[in-house]
Order: C-alpha cells, then structure tokens, then sequence
C-alpha cells in the first residue's frame, strides 16, 4: 500500500514538473510568436505600395529628413512644369497655375498677374503657340531654413513654322509646410523671381547657342 501511495505521488510530481514546463514552453512560444508578429507589422509599416500603370510597385519610407534634397528638388521641379508648360488652351493654362500657385507663396502669382496683364497668355492661345520647360540642374543649399535654391532650365516656345529657344534661370526659398493633396511634398516656395529669361538661337556654323 505504501509503494502504491509512493508511485501516485511520485506520478503526481512527474506530472507537475511536465505540466510546469509544457506552461513555460507555452509561455516562450506565446511570447517569440507576439515578437514575431510585431516585427512583421513594423517590417510592413515601412514598405508603401504604388500601383502606377497597373502595376504595383513599392517604395521604402524613410525619416523625413533623409528625403529633403530628393523632395526639395522634386518640388521645384514640379512648380516650374506647372508654371511653364502650357498650351494655347484657357483651360490647360488655369489648371497647370492653379497647381502651381498651391506650391508656391504670393511672389509667383504676382509674376502670373504680371504676364496676365502684358497679355501673354491670350498671345499664346491667339499664336497656337506650346510652352514646355525641361529643367537642367537645380542647386540647393540645405545649412539654413528657409532653403535657398537656384534652378536651370530651357525652355521651348512651339509654333507651327518654327521654335524658339529660351535660357531660364529662376531662385527662391523654400520653407516647410504641411503637406496635402495640393502640396505632396510639404514645401512651399517663397520670394520666388526669374534672374535670367532670354532667347537663344542656334549658330549656324558654330553649331552652339549663343544668348541673345
């Protein structure tokens, strides 16, 4: 009778200690699949999906101010597309400001109104003439805010017999805002003015331009 009582109580201990450790495994696992999974969740914050031409693409998100200069220049890009890619068409002309006057502070719309009133636009639309910019450089000085930037560009005035060739060459600042649907990147451009605007022409035995 004492060796039956012996073995249930050594039985009895057996079973606690597995018991114990099945709990303690049971613990362990429970906690390594909630790191798990909390990992994977932070991994997949940081991954963004872009579906562009029907297909998706990802893009990493990163800390703001690892983007500055990429966004920075993308912005300036973006405002002079906007400012002097037009086409003689009323509409084309008043959606492409009204993007680009969102990027920018009251200096470019008083540069707009200035060319609304010398009539360049109803020259445009009365000339069939296209306006398209294709930007070559963009300087940035990030050591202060406002950011100081100076940018490049050629631009193209299309007409049905011929083209002119334009030098562009335009500085500003930029300071931080917040973004939205209108200003993406979070910047927005201020004391914005053109240092240089001329026509160019192609040198015929030269073979170069020369700023006239």
């Amino acid at each position: 009778m004492f060796t039956h009582l012996k073995n249930i109580d050594t039985a009895f201990r057996h079973i606690k200690a597995f018991s114990l450790v099945l709990i303690a495994a049971c613990t362990l696992i429970s906690c390594f699949a909630l790191y798990k999974s909390y990992e994977s969740s932070n991994n997949a914050g940081k991954h963004i999906y872009i579906l562009a031409n029907g297909k998706a693409m990802e893009a990493v998100s990163a800390e703001r101010k690892d983007n500055v200069p990429v966004e920075a220049r993308d912005h300036i890009s973006m405002f002079h597309h906007y400012f002097f890619t037009l086409d003689p068409d009323e509409k084309v002309i008043s959606a492409n400001m009204g993007r680009a006057l969102y990027l920018a502070d009251e200096s470019a719309r008083n540069q707009y109104n200035n060319l609304k009133e010398k009539s360049y636009y109803n020259n445009l639309i009365s000339g069939n003439i296209s306006q398209q910019i294709e930007i070559d450089s963009i300087s940035l000085d990030l050591n202060q805010h406002p950011y100081y930037f100076k940018c490049y560009a050629r631009e193209r005035l299309i007409r049905s017999s011929s083209t002119v060739n334009r030098l562009l060459v335009t500085q500003g600042y930029l300071r931080d805002v917040a973004r939205s649907d209108n200003n993406p990147h979070g910047f927005l451009i201020q004391r914005w003015e053109t240092l240089v605007n001329k026509d160019t022409t192609l040198n015929a035995n030269t073979n170069s331009y020369a700023v006239q």
